[in-house]
C-alpha cells in the first residue's frame, strides 16, 4: 500500500514539473532580428533574442535576452491574431531620423504577437 502512495506522489511531482515548465515556456520565443532596430530606450543590433514576458497580458514587460544577458526591457502589449503566421515577422516603422523602431513581433506557428508602444514620436 505504501508503495502505491509513494507511487502516486512521484508521478502526481512529475506531472506538476512538467506543467509549470510548459507554462514557462509559453511566454518567450527565439527571434532573429536582421536589422538594427530601436525599441523603447534601446537599439537592438542584428542577430537571435530570446523574447521573453511575465504574465498573460494584455499589458506586459517584454524582456529581450541575447547571450544569455538582458538587453532591453520594454513595455508592450499583447494580442491574439486571427490566424498563425507561418514564420516570425518582425514589423518595424522607419522614423523621420532614419531609425528603424521595432513596431510588432508576430510569432511563428502561434497566434501570440507582441505590439510595442512607440516613444518619443
Amino acid at each position: 500500500m505504501k508503495q502505491i502512495k509513494y507511487a502516486a506522489l512521484v508521478s502526481m511531482l512529475a506531472l506538476l514539473s512538467t506543467v509549470s515548465a510548459f507554462a514557462r515556456d509559453k511566454n518567450q520565443h527565439s527571434v532573429e532580428i536582421s536589422d538594427s532596430v530601436q525599441v523603447g530606450n534601446a537599439q537592438l543590433t542584428p542577430g537571435n533574442y530570446k523574447v521573453e514576458w511575465q504574465g498573460t497580458g494584455p499589458e506586459i514587460q517584454v524582456n529581450f535576452i541575447r547571450a544569455g544577458k538582458t538587453v532591453a526591457t520594454v513595455p508592450g502589449t499583447l494580442k491574439t491574431n486571427d490566424a498563425q503566421v507561418l514564420q516570425d515577422e518582425i514589423v518595424t516603422e522607419d522614423t523621420s531620423s532614419n531609425t528603424k523602431t521595432l513596431k510588432e513581433i508576430d510569432f511563428s506557428h502561434n497566434k501570440e504577437a507582441v505590439v510595442f508602444a512607440q516613444s518619443g514620436m
